[in-house]
């Protein structure tokens, strides 16, 4: 997942870093923001996250305390009758069985009941320890990309061959408390994303009509006119990163260029999502409000290749290098 032919001294300058006794992230994160080798990806995701300690006399004694604490939180919170949990846990646990078959439904892997399962539990648990936001839909797409990653490092071969049952249950548990700990790091840095009316997306689609008026006017000025409110597209951007916008082959490599950001995410996500809209800057500008509504619902983007995420990400590295200095109440919290 999210493969490109590996350039030797890209190679060569990840394994120098990762090989270090201690590993500088500020390097790490330089290296992945153009994209990590693919079996290299386990390893860097969980450094850049920090869930993994960048001291490696550290990491496995680190890793080993954090799966055994999800097991446990697995043993306390999901692993109970139904009778022993409150009404509102109940529900939050049938909203999620609900969602689980939902996630990535064009991805058949996903559609295996004991992936699913796996994602109901981690999810589960993550909103039972996150009660300022519980559980909210979108957030089982989040965790698709980390599922993905931490599984390769056990199966081989394409996704579409993929076959949970080749994993022993204990292995596919470590996986899980993987999963939610990164999840959760994550998360951390977007808490207001997911509380109550989710008002940190609402300030980065405000924030995001801003950036595109002032790069293409032309294009702002005619979706205002056909009266097409950025909410009405954007949520679901920044709600799923992306997730059902672009191919899952792609999801990976764009998701190395999120951890890289650390932080800063969330407001490079603007940029981001410029350059993605923006792609389309001509087609946009001759299309009517519903045209637009059913344009940016269904966008042709699942021929897309790399390439075509390269650009976006390039472009969108360059508008933030031209903006983040300039004087403006775009970048103001």
């Amino acid at each position: 997942m999210g493969a490109t032919t590996p350039n030797p001294a890209r190679v060569m300058r990840f394994t120098k870093e990762l090989s270090k006794a201690t590993i500088i992230i500020e390097r790490l994160r330089e290296l992945a923001w153009n994209g990590a080798p693919t079996y290299m990806r386990p390893d860097v995701w969980r450094l850049l996250l920090g869930y993994a300690p960048s001291n490696s006399d550290r990491r496995e004694g680190v890793l080993k305390r954090k799966r055994l604490e999800y097991l446990e939180c697995v043993a306390q919170f999901y692993d109970i009758s139904d009778l022993e949990r409150s009404e509102d846990e109940a529900n939050m646990l049938r909203q999620i069985s609900v969602d689980c078959p939902r996630t990535v439904p064009d991805v058949t892997f996903f559609q295996q009941p004991e992936v699913q399962k796996s994602l109901e539990r981690l999810l589960y648990i993550w909103a039972i320890k996150h009660p300022a936001s519980g559980y909210v839909q979108g957030i089982n797409d989040l965790v698709t990309p980390f599922l993905v990653v931490f599984l390769s490092e056990h199966l081989e071969g394409d996704i579409d061959s993929w076959s949970i049952f080749d994993l022993p249950p204990n292995k596919i548990l470590d996986i899980e408390a993987d999963c939610y700990w990164c999840l959760s790091k994550l998360l951390d840095g977007m808490q207001d994303h997911y509380t109550f009316a989710q008002p940190g997306i609402q300030r980065l689609v405000y924030k995001l009509k801003e950036l595109v008026r002032r790069i293409d006017e032309s294009v702002s000025k005619h979706m205002e006119e056909q009266g097409l409110e950025f909410i009405q597209f954007a949520f679901r951007w920044f709600n799923c990163l992306l997730i059902r916008e672009i191919p899952f082959h792609l999801v990976t490599r764009l998701w190395d260029t999120y951890l890289a950001e650390g932080d800063t995410l969330p407001d490079f996500l603007v940029y981001i999502f410029a350059s993605f809209l923006l792609t389309w800057s001509e087609t946009l500008k001759k299309l009517d409000f519903q045209e637009m509504v059913m344009f940016l619902q269904h966008l042709p983007t699942h021929n897309w290749t790399h390439q075509e995420l390269e650009v976006v990400l390039s472009q969108a590295y360059m508008w933030h290098s031209m903006f983040i200095n300039s004087p403006s109440h775009l970048m103001t919290n």
